[in-house]
């Protein structure tokens, strides 16, 4: 007995597309909180939508700009505060 639907394409996009505006919110949060782990996490999950073929190219490329921009501000941070991590 199958209790769910099978995957069509649509599924798969739709997914993808999902995956596409997570990147671009974590990858905001991101700027302002826990970077070390939203950046690298926006950037996986930008390069995954857009390998399957979503139709929100341009969030998911946002999220993976802003993923890689937290990446950098944490190593600005790091530089600046001559340690590991940073704090305010």
């Amino acid at each position: 007995m199958r209790l769910t639907a099978p995957a069509t394409r649509r599924t798969g996009v739709r997914d993808a597309d999902g995956m596409a505006v997570a990147s671009f919110i974590l990858g905001l949060l991101g700027l302002l909180v826990l970077n070390v782990f939203l950046g690298p996490i926006a950037v996986i999950l930008a390069a995954a939508a857009l390998w399957r073929g979503t139709a929100r190219r341009g969030r998911a490329y946002l999220g993976l700009a802003l993923g890689v921009a937290d990446l950098l501000v944490l190593v600005a941070f790091m530089q600046a505060d001559s340690t590991v991590s940073w704090s305010f």
